[in-house]
């Protein structure tokens, strides 16, 4: 019966970096495009169009190297706190269509159907081509959508169709559906991995079918279990839905390494304003503030404090992490990253807020500035002292 089979839809949308970019600027389209960082220091491609991979751009190639690859190159530096709104936003609508959504990366959602066959007109396949529309209309983005039995033929398939596609393996043919391909598309399967297989003729998902459990572990140890199973087409169904928050963070690699305190705490208050913003968006207040540092030599170290009060409030914050710098910041060294991390989260809504007046006028003046970012950017208006 339908209503026993697990219908499992893997949404992928496509360049979502640079995606985004494209629905702020529309010259973009259909041109060899990468966000990332300069070329001039350590900057790296976060995400690549599929006219500048047609040169071989990949994510996570220096920007130096795209731009010998692909001289025409336009290389965009990114608006990151705008890809987690359009990320959340489209959860968000997500959810109102699908009984269980699993969040498995800022590009990638796991949508759980089983038992809405009749709900979608007993035509599940054809209904992931509407969902791809509804990504289209409402959010202009592009996106791949598989469906299946469980995440891993899900998330093998969408692969095979990318970009813009739509995929249906129906129930049964799992194993038949990857017989043809290459093993490196089976996750789980590195470069090492790859290699050793090949060395022993297997380069073919079906040359890997064709061995048993007890060779395969022979050949890779205990991963040659979770190979055989994935090979066969075998993948979990359990979905885990966006669970709250643990921690809101900001940080950033500098181009060039950094010494001068009064700049750190410059980029520092930067990285609080948008941490005290996201807090407040979601009516959160932290209990703990960590600030992360990372020397020239990727010596990496924490400083953390906890509050006697709970706070979202962008001047008590910078204090709190200025502190934390100045105390545990190494001045005979320069610094290459600096970030800041808010935890320990309470809800608004649960605390007893005293209604002083001061408390009051400071709220409101924090949502008058909210609303001056969203309308003008965050360059508008700062934070002065409570």
């Amino acid at each position: 019966m339908n209503s026993f089979k697990k219908y499992i839809a893997h949404l992928d949308l496509d360049c979502f970096f640079v995606s985004v970019e494209r629905t702020f600027d529309s010259s973009l389209i259909g041109k060899p495009v990468v966000v990332g960082g300069s070329a001039t220091g350590r900057g790296v491609v976060a995400s690549a169009s599929y006219e500048a991979r047609k040169y071989g751009v990949r994510s996570a190639m220096p920007t130096g190297q795209a731009l010998r690859l692909c001289p025409n190159l336009i290389v965009v530096r990114g608006r990151h706190g705008e890809y987690g709104r359009v990320s959340n936003l489209l959860y968000e609508r997500v959810v109102q269509i699908a009984p269980v959504v699993e969040r498995a990366s800022i590009d990638e959602m796991n949508l759980d159907f089983t038992g809405c066959e009749h709900l979608y007109g007993d035509d599940l396949p054809g209904f992931m081509k509407k969902l791809q529309k509804i990504v289209w209309e409402e959010f202009k983005l592009p996106c791949t959508i598989a469906l299946g039995s469980n995440k891993l033929i899900t998330k093998i398939a969408a692969n095979t169709v990318k970009p813009n596609g739509v995929v249906f393996v129906p129930h049964g043919t799992e194993e038949t559906f990857l017989s043809p391909l290459v093993i490196d598309v089976i996750p789980g399967i590195g470069t090492k991995t790859a290699e050793r297989l090949r060395r022993f003729g297997l380069n073919l998902v079906r040359d890997i079918q064709e061995q048993t459990l007890p060779e395969l572990i022979s050949l890779l140890g205990k991963h040659g279990a979770w190979i055989h199973r994935a090979a066969h087409g075998l993948g979990s169904t359990d979905l885990h839905p966006d669970s709250e928050r643990k921690s809101i963070s900001h940080e950033q690699t500098f181009g060039e390494n950094i010494s001068n305190v009064l700049e750190l705490e410059k980029l520092l208050h930067k990285q609080v304003e948008d941490v005290c913003a996201s807090m407040r968006k979601r009516r959160w207040k932290a209990k703990t503030i960590t600030v992360k540092m990372r020397y020239a030599d990727f010596k990496t170290i924490s400083r953390a404090q906890s509050l006697k009060e709970p706070t979202h409030d962008d001047a008590v914050v910078f204090r709190v992490a200025q502190l934390l710098l100045r105390e545990g910041y190494d001045r005979q060294k320069s610094l290459r990253l600096i970030g800041v991390r808010a935890s320990e989260f309470v809800d608004v809504e649960q605390m007893d807020i005293p209604l002083f007046g001061s408390t009051v006028a400071r709220t409101k003046a924090l949502a008058a500035v909210d609303k001056i970012h969203n309308k003008f950017g965050k360059k508008s208006i700062h934070v002065g002292s409570a």
